[in-house]
């Protein structure tokens, strides 16, 4: 019992780079794909259209507001493009810019929900 506890306290300490590198070894290695994407895949397949004929495959992850967690946001934001401090302040300062650009939809999503758990209005493109 003592080792779940271990191993779920570990997760919960996983900061987002390894999240990603996480959920990349779940799919490529064991075929797992995460939650957010099978949700997303749901969305898309119930608004049908023209859309759903023709499905991107390449997103923009686009910061629309930095809302009020602003300090936050900079430094969600310098994580995970890796751009140094000032960089991603005048990114969040600009809002609305793309944080990241011809991303796969699982890695946007993931993107997405992560900044706006720190409290940014983004948008995928």
């Amino acid at each position: 019992m003592a080792d779940l506890k271990d191993f779920a306290e570990q997760l919960v300490n996983l900061t987002v780079k390894e999240v990603n590198e996480l959920a990349t070894i779940l799919k490529d290695e064991y075929g797992i794909e995460p939650a957010a994407a099978a949700v997303v895949a749901g969305g898309a397949a119930a608004g049908g259209g023209e859309e759903a004929a023709e499905e991107q495959s390449e997103f923009d992850v686009i910061l629309k507001a930095p809302g009020g967690s602003k300090l936050a946001v900079v430094k969600l934001v310098k994580e995970l493009t890796g751009l140094g401090l000032k960089d991603a302040k005048e990114l969040v300062d600009n809002a609305p810019k793309p944080v990241k650009e011809g991303v796969s939809k699982d890695e946007a999503e993931a993107l997405k929900a992560q900044l706006e758990e720190a409290g940014a209005e983004v948008e995928l493109k």
